[in-house]
């Protein structure tokens, strides 16, 4: 390939339309003839061989999520046009935060700036982000993790986060997804004819 994949990443907490987005978002693109590349969720397989997850997140735990998003992520270039990426890697630092609030555990702090740098580091390669917006009127997913006090600090350490590496990310609501829908695969397809011009 000439160029790099368009790259679009979704975090929030559980249950709040990310997968909905990301499946919606990749049946449109691909009408078009696109190649995409999921990368989903990376928690449960993280959990399903031996990592804690959820509020007993661990700089392990988190460091593995980051690490296998970005080789999946790379793996996608080869063969991809657009990667569509659930939880981006600032998603498991944000997870990892509000772990450590709700149960009163620390980190040590040189560990806690790593974690960062990638996040930061990382964020800035995304041609868009969106964030979530946590709705309590919206039932949680089935099987999921019902700790409203965990969920909602979830909510607010990945919106701080993603304020701090990527203030120009949309945010989606329970009300507004089709419009952010719309508005990622219009800059999918806006750059694409723009880069046939070139």
């Amino acid at each position: 390939m000439n160029r790099p994949p368009i790259k679009i990443g979704i975090a929030g907490t559980h249950s709040t339309g990310k997968s909905t987005f990301l499946a919606t978002l990749a049946s449109i693109l691909e009408e078009r003839g696109l190649r995409i590349g999921r990368i989903n969720d990376l928690a449960k397989r993280a959990q399903d061989i031996g990592f804690p997850i959820l509020t007993e997140h661990t700089y392990e735990s988190t460091l593995w999520i980051m690490a296998e998003c970005l080789r999946q992520e790379a793996e996608a270039s080869l063969r991809c046009d657009v990667i569509l990426v659930d939880r981006p890697v600032l998603d498991a630092l944000g997870y990892l935060q509000a772990a450590l609030e709700v149960t009163g555990r620390t980190v040590r702090p040189r560990r806690l700036e790593e974690l960062k740098a990638i996040a930061r580091a990382h964020s800035a390669g995304y041609d868009l982000l969106v964030v979530t917006s946590l709705d309590h009127n919206v039932p949680h997913g089935a099987g999921r993790d019902q700790d409203l006090t965990f969920r909602e600090a979830a909510a607010r350490h990945i919106d701080a986060l993603m304020s701090d590496f990527a203030p120009s990310a949309l945010r989606m609501t329970s009300t507004n997804a089709s419009e952010i829908v719309a508005a990622a695969s219009e800059l999918v397809f806006s750059q694409l004819s723009a880069e046939k011009t070139i």
